[in-house]
């Protein structure tokens, strides 16, 4: 698993430290349709009509290599924030300070891309995200609504690093990042009743973080499983429950709503809060549970509802906290149950 986690961090440049965000978006020319880049010191916009070499950034995970609990790790993002522990608010998401472009809704409440392998780079968008094309990379970037990323029932792959998804204030009651086929890599959630959304083939998420909420009626979760399919990786995470009203789960793969789930690698992540706070039913394939941290007595009912039996489950662990993410006591060993 070290050669596996080296080989994605090369790939997707892991991640960050201090607050996401960036400034007042400034007003967007009339139409952009292909590639915005803003940074600090450039031109406020910079058209380019192709990505750049190297295009999309989407490791395929590999559930078949068993993990080497190795425990919390630094996250460096590519602007030079890092994090000692696990990922935060204060690490992960849009580099501060970034001046950042806003782009017109062109699609009712969305700003919909047109042009396959575009690159959205210090973009802000007011509203859904709508991806109905291929290649698609994000990076630098504040989301106040959803991606969505499927066309004519097909979902398109696409990547995003290092940007911020929800809006800074209220509840939205929809996945901040869903559904398939898409790598996310040092990734801010924020005011979203679920977080992540698995509902296709080979997912990646590494090194973000995930703040939910909830709207009277929801079932938040930091990761769902809802007509999922094969090969997720879901590695080295931060998912905080707490004070959310309307809940299941941080990590949610229920019996019966996913029957093509396969290949799911959860590892290295820390979870707080839900009712059970991990719910892994009917995974086919492999099942990797490994090293994972669960913070104490922040569960409902039990910390775990899974098929032990079928879980390759070691090094597990519940823990204590500080305010800043940060491990100041291993409680002892979290066991599977269910």
């Amino acid at each position: 698993m070290r050669q596996l986690i080296t080989g994605l961090a090369l790939l997707v440049a892991v991640a960050a430290c201090t607050p996401a965000g960036g400034e007042s978006p400034s007003a967007a020319p009339a139409t952009v349709t292909v590639t915005v880049t803003a940074s600090p010191g450039a031109p406020e916009s910079t058209p380019v009509s192709a990505p750049p070499s190297g295009g999309t950034v989407r490791p395929t995970p590999k559930p078949a290599d068993k993990p080497t609990a190795f425990g919390p790790r630094q996250v460096v993002a590519p602007d030079g924030r890092t994090c000692p522990d696990h990922p935060t608010p204060a690490c992960t998401g849009a580099p501060p300070g970034l001046k950042l472009q806003k782009m017109p809704l062109n699609d009712g409440n969305a700003y919909r891309v047109t042009v396959p392998g575009s690159t959205l780079d210090g973009v802000y968008v007011p509203g859904d995200l709508v991806i109905p094309v291929s290649d698609v990379v994000i990076k630098n970037s504040v989301i106040d609504g959803t991606i969505f990323a499927y066309k004519d029932n097909v979902q398109q792959p696409y990547t995003i690093m290092d940007s911020t998804v929800g809006p800074a204030e209220g509840c939205n009651s929809l996945p901040g990042v869903g559904e398939g086929h898409y790598t996310a890599a040092r990734v801010y959630i924020r005011n979203h009743g679920d977080g992540f959304r698995d509902s296709g083939d080979d997912i990646v998420i590494m090194d973000s973080f995930v703040d939910l909420c909830s709207n009277p009626g929801d079932h938040s979760d930091g990761i769902q499983g809802y007509g999922a399919g094969r090969n997720l990786f879901f590695d080295h995470n931060t998912i905080d429950q707490r004070g959310v009203a309307d809940r299941t789960a941080p990590i949610f793969f229920p019996a019966k709503q996913s029957p093509k789930a396969a290949n799911i690698t959860i590892t290295n992540n820390l979870v707080i809060g839900g009712t059970y706070s991990i719910q892994l039913r009917e995974i086919a394939g492999s099942l990797i549970a490994r090293n994972n941290m669960m913070v104490d007595k922040t569960w409902d009912y039990l910390p775990v509802d899974a098929d032990c039996g079928k879980a390759d489950w070691k090094d597990n662990q519940i823990v204590e906290i500080d305010q800043a993410y940060r491990i100041t006591k291993t409680v002892g060993p979290l066991q599977c149950t269910g």
